[in-house]
């Protein structure tokens, strides 16, 4: 996979467009004005992200990470949109008085070292690409995104989000986005999209899990726990656990994910429910994982990546793809009458999605 025009990097955010809508139906402003102010946001940089990627990808900077350390830089936006912002921490800086900027940079090298000793790969595009953020992101901004060159997290609204720095593996799941796009380069609709936003949420997962030293058993699964502010009926954005309980809230509507094929979701709208019907490969990644045990970026998640990573897996590709190349990912790693395949196989059949 190339980056001078070879692919097109899409625009990815973790909070889906369907919450953000309810949100921007609500009688009381306070609730309504930040989250259409979001989606507004979020349409303009969907919309302008080819020509923006093509200036970037034009101007790339040359540096790269050390083989074993990240190159991270932080960016303050000041609470407007401009990108980058103003650089407020460089790598093997201090820590300053912003706990924003200290979780993001943390954020950034954490995913960074999950990638590098779990994985062998240097960085999100496998040759040391620069890690960059931008904090503190326009006025209420609700989501955090990835625009194909860098993170950028906005400080919620204090009423329904909280800062999109808390959680690490909403900062995981967005650089896995670049990952995702350095590899399979999934097309972003229908379930190619719903296999892009699932390995974020795997790799997110694992990168949580990862720096808090968790085996399978001990993780809570969940996506965005802490994001959601204390008045929310609600404990995370998504479960990978039991998709479908992540929130059931008066505001927020009732979470709609599914977690097996039985329930797949056919809609036009969130790019053919991209963040819907991701519940059903993150489930099956999650009864892998469990019936593995131990620490689930060792086999599990081994697998995954050997699937996504291993240059097989076509842009358009469906979960029943993409399940077949975790079982023959399982099969050449681990053995064909080894555990690790059995799980595999056990889990998709679980979820329902057939192996093509």
């Amino acid at each position: 996979m190339t980056t001078n025009g070879g692919f097109e990097p899409v625009f990815c955010t973790v909070v889906p467009p369907h919450v953000l809508d309810r949100l921007a139906r609500n009688d009381d402003p306070a609730l309504s004005g930040p989250a259409r102010r979001t989606l507004l946001r979020d349409s303009e940089l969907r919309s302008r992200r080819r020509v923006t990627t093509e200036f970037r990808l034009a101007a790339a900077p040359t540096a790269k990470a050390p083989s074993d350390q990240p190159l991270r830089t932080v960016y303050d936006a000041g609470h407007r949109t401009v990108l980058p912002g103003t650089e407020v921490r460089a790598e093997g800086s201090e820590p300053g008085q912003d706990a924003t900027v200290n979780r993001a940079y943390s954020g950034l090298g954490a995913t960074f070292d999950l990638f590098l000793k779990a994985y062998g790969r240097h960085s999100i595009d496998g040759d040391g690409l620069p890690l960059d953020a931008t904090v503190h992101y326009d006025e209420d901004y609700g989501n955090a995104f990835w625009n194909g060159e860098q993170m950028v997290f906005g400080d919620g609204d204090g009423e329904i989000f909280l800062d999109f720095t808390i959680p690490i593996d909403v900062i995981g799941h967005e650089l896995a986005h670049g990952v995702t796009q350095y590899t399979a380069n999934l097309t972003y609709y229908g379930q190619p999209g719903a296999l892009n936003e699932s390995m974020s949420d795997v790799f997110g997962s694992l990168i949580k899990q990862y720096t808090l030293g968790q085996t399978a058993a001990e993780a809570d699964w969940l996506i965005g726990a802490g994001l959601l502010a204390p008045g929310v009926t609600g404990k995370a954005l998504r479960s990978m656990k039991e998709p479908g309980s992540a929130y059931d809230d008066d505001v927020l509507g009732k979470d709609p994910q599914p977690g097996t094929m039985d329930d797949y979701v056919r809609t036009g709208r969130d790019n053919g429910g991209v963040h819907i019907n991701s519940g059903i490969p993150n489930h099956a990644f999650y009864l892998a994982a469990t019936a593995l045990g131990g620490y689930a970026w060792e086999k599990a998640g081994q697998i995954w990546y050997d699937a996504l990573a291993g240059g097989e897996l076509g842009e358009r590709a469906f979960f029943g793809d993409f399940a077949k190349l975790t079982v023959k990912a399982a099969r050449e790693r681990f053995g064909a009458g080894g555990e690790e395949l059995q799980a595999v196989e056990k889990a998709w059949e679980q979820v329902g999605v057939r192996i093509l």
